[in-house]
């Protein structure tokens, strides 16, 4: 995960999008915007409130995860980053690039090259190869068969698929499946990866096994990727910015770190109440400033690593105060007795993280 002062400039930025569905989204959008809920806008109006004025800005080479119980948002608008879905009002944007003005060829330009997608349900063609499933974006251009099937192994390859590029998508499992999956968004070598939900048909342990190869890839590449997810836990994995939603509107956003200890609402204190803070929570997020307080082990701690580790590595006793260092450098310490406050289930904060 990125350090504040490291982030990028913007890359997609989405202001006050609205999607309404029914047969007349504009006049229930005056309804919205004059404080009408999702369950009113439906019981009373026969419309459907989808997005209800999001607005993220998402980074370049970060993750950027989108979660929420079903029905939250989260598909709706992911599909609106390369108009799958057309808003009822708002600004979407990419590298300044207005996408809601696009013509069809700026739109085709904008899905063949500068996004790709990988399904949750695969979406492998089950009468073409692995290899060719892998190289779908590159036939589209108008790539050599040469050009293709290189580019399409090099990825298969990095996704440990090496060796079943002339296999069929039903010859292999549902794991498989979706690193074929990975591989086709990879090969296009698009800036921006949109997944939705493209762990959550498989099994934990292939799961995890997904998400660690992600961001192995992630590190390497430095994509822009926008992650839907309904799982916690996965979100807190993955994401570079968290936004959590809920009856299509935002709840709360920002690094995941700082909501875990700074919930804006009780819907947020639900969602995170069961979650493992010991091996979630950073020391990063948790240390104090360097000289803050007297060290009392010559052993140093990253500041990355996760309180479960340093409870391990301290023996539970809660009178030890560590340095914590980032690249063999000091830059905090930290004190045992603010790892067990930080344990403690956090009530609302006053003030909006995002």
């Amino acid at each position: 995960m990125k350090d504040t002062a490291e982030r990028a400039p913007v890359k997609i930025a989405i202001r006050h999008l609205y999607k309404i569905f029914g047969p007349d989204p504009l006049k229930a959008l005056e309804k919205v915007r004059e404080g009408v809920d999702k369950p009113t806008l439906q019981a009373e109006y026969g419309h459907v409130l989808g997005l209800n004025d999001v607005n993220i800005a998402m980074r370049a080479g970060e993750i950027t995860v989108v979660m929420g119980l079903s029905g939250s948002g989260k598909s709706t608008l992911i599909r609106h980053l390369n108009r799958l879905i057309e808003p009822t009002a708002g600004e979407i944007t990419v590298d300044g690039d207005d996408v809601l003005a696009a013509s069809p060829a700026q739109l085709r330009q904008l899905r063949r090259e500068r996004m790709s997608m990988v399904f949750q349900k695969f979406a492998l063609m089950p009468h073409r190869t692995v290899l060719e499933n892998a190289a779908t974006a590159l036939a589209v251009r108008g790539a050599t068969r040469a050009e293709q099937a290189a580019e399409a192994t090099k990825w298969l390859n990095r996704v440990g698929l090496e060796g079943y590029g002339d296999s069929y998508p039903h010859e292999l499992s549902g794991g498989m499946q979706q690193r074929v999956g990975l591989a086709r968004a990879l090969t296009s070598n698009a800036e921006i990866m949109l997944m939705d939900e493209a762990f959550s048909a498989l099994d934990p342990l292939i799961r995890t096994d997904m998400q660690n190869l992600l961001l192995d890839i992630q590190r390497e590449l430095g994509k822009t990727i926008v992650f839907i997810t309904h799982d916690l836990d996965e979100a807190l994995k993955l994401a570079d910015h968290l936004v959590i939603l809920k009856d299509g509107r935002i709840v709360q956003q920002g690094e995941p770190q700082r909501i875990l200890l700074r919930p804006n609402d009780p819907y947020i204190v639900n969602f995170i109440s069961d979650i493992n803070r010991a091996r979630v929570l950073r020391v990063r997020s948790i240390m104090r400033d360097p000289g803050a307080a007297p060290v009392s082990e010559a052993e140093s701690v990253d500041h990355n690593a996760t309180l479960e580790d340093v409870i391990c590595l301290s023996d539970g006793d809660t009178r030890k105060t560590y340095a914590v260092t980032r690249d063999d450098a000091a830059v905090g310490v930290l004190v045992m007795k603010d790892l067990v406050r930080a344990l403690v289930r956090s009530a609302p904060a006053e003030e909006d993280a995002a």
